[in-house]
């Protein structure tokens, strides 16, 4: 009877389905879905014009997680457009959710606004003052301008060389409202205003609040900048 139960238990045992839990997922496949997504990353980049290219990082050839029933989830979890270096998150979001971060290396090269020539602190930038070059896009933390129209007009925080790539940090909005401006000054209620005329005591930019004299009453007020020559106050 006892050699019957332990031949019966034995049987059993080889007879019985692997379970989920001795499933792993492997470094390998954590490598393919870091590499599909990059791959499809980079796709996209060229449809703008760009070009990006990629490595990944080491991964322990000894990780084992816990199976994952459904496709592995991946995205950056910082901007490729201002690192170098952003990690890959990859997680399970299935029965037995896990998640891991892969290292990364990558650039993406495509045109970007340098100065023409050398530049003045508080310069206004035209077009013929920029041109076009292919850089490094994501060398700078700082983000890179590639749009003429959205640098049109603004002015330069301090000076640069010929061929410096122009970063946000280097612009300023000129200002709507110079010191000594003679300004419009509308006192707004609802669809009711009331205008009167005024001289600025400050610079302002557009929204910005600045010190006005009611050139009528004498009184000074403080109203916001809403373009060259107009503020408002609330009534």
């Amino acid at each position: 009877m006892r050699m019957r139960i332990i031949f019966l238990a034995a049987m059993c045992v080889l007879l019985s389905p692997v379970t989920p839990a001795a499933e792993k997922t492997t470094a390998d496949a954590i490598r393919t879905a870091a590499h599909s997504f990059l791959a499809t990353w980079a796709d996209s980049l060229s449809n703008r014009g760009y070009e990006g290219t990629y490595e990944i990082g080491h991964i322990d050839s000894r990780l084992a997680l816990a199976s994952c029933h459904q496709p592995l989830a991946a995205e950056f979890s910082g901007d490729p457009l201002r690192t170098t270096s952003p990690s890959v998150l990859i997680s399970c979001r299935g029965e037995r959710p896990w998640r891991m971060y892969v290292t990364t290396s990558v650039r993406v090269i495509g045109p970007a606004l340098v100065a023409a020539r050398p530049l003045a602190r508080g310069e206004r930038l035209t077009k013929d003052l920029l041109s076009v070059k292919q850089v490094q896009l994501n060398a700078s933390r700082r983000g890179v301008l590639t749009d003429e129209a959205s640098v049109d007009g603004m002015m330069m925080r301090r000076p640069v060389n010929a061929g410096t790539i122009l970063t946000p940090d280097l612009l300023e909005a000129p200002n709507a409202i110079e010191r000594g401006d003679h300004v419009m000054i509308t006192a707004r209620s609802g669809s009711f205003s009331v205008t009167s005329r005024g001289k600025a005591l400050a610079n302002a930019g557009v929204g910005e609040q600045v010190l006005v004299e009611n050139l009528r009453s004498s009184r000074t007020v403080k109203a916001r900048a809403v373009g060259p020559g107009r503020v408002e106050i609330p009534m």
